[in-house]
């Protein structure tokens, strides 16, 4: 990171830059403009839209099933199907009202409620959606499928010839400026986290109708644009842009080798009768944040297969002592009912073996299971954790050192003074550890921004980043792989906290330096990305709950 100019100095520096301090924040309009509040529905106006026949309610597939590889026979793409899975992934879940405004919540979470991600997808041709293969966007409003293009059936028969029928793509895009209009600079980190949380949906999703779905590899940003239609000027015009992030592959059942599709097929795949046109989001900008595309700009798709050593972890034995097969919630009571905790009860504990079960459901296993078979490397996020009330546990400082390989290095990289010893009943196989006990729940608000909800809850916990080494390894375009897992992290943790009847909250606004120096950290090498707290919700009386759909 020594090359001046270089893409990874410019995410580097952006990082340093939308760091929050005590005595000052990054950047932002320091109010809301409700005149140029955007629209959280991109629809394209002109293309035809497809409605998706809502899944019956009352699917009884245990969550704990989600979690098991081959846990789940596996389905037929159909329309029905693809409904459940759109369901499941990016759907509304439900309206929220109170005297004077109304706004939806949705599966995927998302910063501030203001849903920067947009879905896709490139589907074959499927009864019921249309005669040849297509480029859909997906429209949560109307739990529907916007038909974009279409493409060559011989092109597509080229491309789907080595995986299984029924495959097809899933890809993810962000409007920056839906995050931007409240956050200002700071809403790059946030749209990351938005598409790691609903790359997280999208596993589960496909998991809960026994599919796999891995990150696609090999594309670069302007490949993955041009797929997803994002480069057409025409179809935009003054409206906002989406800039892309991420594809993936979806198959049915197991199928090893689920990140390749011929490199030449992709290079053909091009679209064909494009329709509709992009939606304005807001009638004009207040304020305009350059950083942000500098950083998307560095940070784009690079093309870069990721290969790294996935051995090593330990077994879903050792994670669990016994593996979990029970629960007392259905996957679609957890994906449909989660909600983020707005504050927290300062007195709810939670059980010791929910704990560990929690921490363990963040752990890839030898034997690879959803979500963490969703993305080609080594886990580069650790905990950093205040317990406040675990019943068994000591209130302190503990760590969860999600590759077992880097214990030593975080050993040596954190305070001299901290214990690193195993809780007692911890499983054998589950690398957490007690620093320093105490009360730390004054901290722990403290550095979220001085946030009650994060001493409020049972535990809170900030995600460190194995930051400067990731980067020098695998360049500037892993500064984004680095928030995705941070939000696939999140997306557990907002569902473990609902299977253990409590709720959970992602908090963007901490103050960076501070909590490394809570850790002992001195160096750059290691960098926080995200906070989360999990406890006992306190229900704002006032809220209405209306359903997600009413056709």
């Amino acid at each position: 990171m020594k090359n001046p100019g270089s893409t990874t100095e410019i995410v580097v520096a952006y990082h340093e830059r939308t760091k929050h301090h005590y005595d000052r924040s990054a950047a932002s309009l320091g109010y809301l403009d409700w005149a140029t509040q955007p629209d959280p529905f991109r629809r394209y106006e002109g293309a035809p839209l497809v409605r998706l026949p809502l899944p019956p309610e009352g699917r009884d597939l245990p969550y704990w099933r989600l979690y098991m590889k081959g846990g789940v026979s596996s389905a037929p793409l159909t329309k029905e199907t693809l409904s459940l899975f759109f369901r499941y992934a990016l759907s509304l879940t439900a309206w929220k009202s109170m005297p004077g405004a109304t706004w939806s919540l949705r599966a995927n979470p998302s910063s501030g409620n203001l849903h920067p991600t947009e879905g896709y997808a490139l589907l074959p041709a499927l009864e019921g959606l249309h005669g040849n293969p297509g480029l859909y966007h997906y429209a949560p409003k109307e739990h529907g499928l916007e038909r974009r293009a279409e493409f060559d059936p011989s092109v597509w028969e080229k491309l789907s010839a080595p995986v299984p029928p029924g495959s097809f793509l899933a890809g993810l895009s962000s409007v920056y400026w839906r995050e931007a209009w409240k956050y200002g600079e700071r809403a790059f980190r946030y749209c990351q986290h938005d598409t790691g949380h609903a790359l997280g949906t999208l596993r589960l999703a496909a998991a809960a109708l026994g599919w796999k779905l891995s990150l696609l590899e090999g594309l670069s940003g302007p490949a993955v644009s041009r797929l997803l239609g994002l480069d057409r000027d025409a179809d935009y015009g003054e409206a906002e842009r989406e800039d892309p992030e991420l594809l993936a592959l979806v198959t049915p059942g197991e199928f090893s080798p689920a990140s390749r599709l011929p490199e030449e097929a992709l290079r053909e795949l091009s679209a064909r009768g494009w329709a509709g046109k992009a939606n304005i989001l807001s009638p004009h900008h207040a304020a305009d944040w350059d950083v942000i595309d500098e950083a998307a700009n560095a940070s784009t798709l690079s093309g870069k297969v990721l290969e790294e050593d996935m051995t090593g972890f330990p077994t879903e034995a050792e994670v669990f002592q016994k593996p979990v097969r029970s629960g007392s919630f259905t996957a679609e009571k957890i994906i449909l009912g989660r909600r983020s905790a707005v504050s927290m009860d300062g007195s709810t504990a939670l059980p010791v073996t929910d704990f560990f079960r929690m921490m363990g459901r963040l752990m890839p296993t030898q034997e690879g299971h959803p979500p963490w078979d969703a993305i080609p490397w080594r886990p580069r996020l650790h905990l950093g954790l205040f317990l406040h009330r675990v019943t068994g546990l000591s209130p302190g400082l503990y760590a969860l050192v999600r590759d077992p390989a880097k214990v030593e290095t975080l050993r040596k990289a954190m305070a001299p003074d901290f214990l690193w010893q195993n809780p007692q009943g911890c499983p054998p196989g589950l690398p957490l550890y007690l620093l320093k006990e105490g009360d730390y729940r004054g901290q722990a608000a403290g550095v979220s921004c001085g946030q009650n909800i994060a001493g409020d809850g049972a535990f809170s916990l900030g995600m460190i980043a194995d930051f400067k080494e990731s980067l020098v390894s695998h360049g500037a375009a892993f500064y984004r792989n680095l928030f995705w897992e941070s939000g696939l992290v999140g997306q557990v943790l907002y569902l473990e906290a609902e299977e253990a009847g409590l709720r959970a909250t992602g908090i963007g606004c901490y103050f960076d330096n501070p909590v490394h120096q809570l850790f002992g950290l001195t160096s750059k090498d290691f960098q926080g990305l995200y906070h989360f707290t999990v406890g006992g919700p306190i229900e704002d009386k006032r809220l209405s709950t209306l359903p997600a759909y009413e056709f």
